[in-house]
């Protein structure tokens, strides 16, 4: 099979736990409007923050190359954003990540019409979709990992989707500072599945400028070509001699200076789906590099997916103000959302991401966080 399902009986249901106060261990808050908040990571290490409203990463604290902490996570500081334009900023979007044309599905024979919304066009899932859901979770921890495993289950119909799915989300840190990201869902009819995390990285630190002056690498010889509505118009297409050729590090605001149709479709930048080999693997292989040269931060990324998109937030118009009160304007952060091609369920060259009765979809992303020296 062309993707990372294996048989299974079932996701278990979380049972009831309580956060625990020890030093290192996930502490929970709570909050009727972002749901429950968790936090955890080791001491002098990595600190994360969880928000079960969207499965939400909310924050992570890392150091820069001098010892100095900040977050590099893009969060609104008003949480009623998460209803409106701030709604995908950390989230785990779902059932389908990305765009399916006109809302139109296809499994089986039988065709299913989904809720729509930009250009009459289902993103991540609908205009109610996974990140717009209070998800249920417990904590865990052990000397070298710590983290948040977080439940959700999607009946029959939600969004126009076939089948009923239950999904885990897994967050957990390592003392290595290594954020993994961990998916697993199973349905008792057949349906389409493509999970991913939506989180804007501004590693210089969040609502500390913009991240032209970032360095990205995308490990990937092909990326896929949109039209004027985002959607896949062809068959992928070479990096070679094109602003999308980043297997080099590459200063963002180098590429995206250039004269090029696809950067202007997505309105100056980037909005677009890296192959990175055509094909899911059962284990993580290396995708993506981000480097703040004057923070020293760096990121490298590893998934089992078989492309990233990369969205470089030149929608961003500065109506959203961030957790340390600057407005957030074009390119304050970029999305690196490892997952399938865009609009697969219509395009059947791409790897399938039908999830049948039986089956486990599995995804997996880690996030590796080092500081390089000047």
């Amino acid at each position: 099979m062309e993707h990372a399902y294996e048989s299974v009986d079932q996701i278990a249901e979380p049972g009831q736990t309580a956060a625990c106060p020890r030093t290192g261990r996930p502490l929970r808050t709570a909050d009727e409007r972002t749901g429950e908040r968790w936090r955890f990571g080791f001491p002098g290490r990595a600190r994360a923050e969880v928000h079960t409203r969207g499965a939400r990463l909310h924050s992570l604290i890392l150091p820069d190359r001098w010892g100095h902490p900040a977050d590099v996570v893009l969060a609104a500081r008003d949480p009623a954003a998460f209803e409106g334009s701030a709604r995908y900023f950390g989230a785990t979007v779902g059932r389908y990540a990305n765009r399916i044309a006109r809302g139109r599905l296809v499994v089986d024979g039988v065709t299913h019409r989904l809720a729509t919304q930009e250009n009459g066009h289902t993103l991540h899932g609908g205009p109610d979709g996974f990140d717009q859901h209070v998800w249920q979770c417990e904590p865990f921890h052990s000397a070298h990992r710590t983290g948040v495993r977080l439940f959700l289950h999607s009946p029959h119909g939600d969004q126009g989707f076939p089948g009923a799915l239950n999904v885990r989300v897994t967050y957990m840190l390592d003392r290595d500072d290594n954020l993994t990201l961990s998916y697993q869902a199973v349905a008792d009819a057949p349906t389409v599945v493509n999970l991913t995390n939506h989180a804007y990285w501004n590693l210089d630190g969040e609502g500390r400028g913009n991240v032209l002056s970032h360095h990205l690498q995308v490990e990937a010889p092909l990326y896929t070509p949109v039209d004027a509505e985002l959607i896949p118009n062809g068959r992928h297409r070479s990096i070679s001699d094109t602003p999308f050729d980043l297997r080099r590090h590459r200063r963002l605001s180098d590429v995206l200076t250039h004269t090029d149709a696809q950067l202007a479709l997505a309105g100056g930048g980037f909005d677009h789906n890296w192959v990175l080999d055509g094909a899911p693997r059962a284990r993580p292989r290396k995708a993506a590099v981000l480097y703040a040269p004057a923070s020293g931060r760096r990121m490298d990324v590893r998934t089992t997916e078989p492309g990233i998109q990369v969205y470089t937030a030149q929608g961003l118009t500065g109506d959203i103000t961030g957790k340390a009160g600057r407005p957030y304007h074009a390119y304050a952060g970029v999305a690196l959302e490892t997952q399938h091609f865009p609009d697969s369920p219509n395009r059947p060259d791409y790897p399938t991401v039908v999830l049948r009765p039986g089956e486990l979809y599995r995804s997996t992303t880690i996030h590796s966080f080092t500081t390089v020296t000047a």
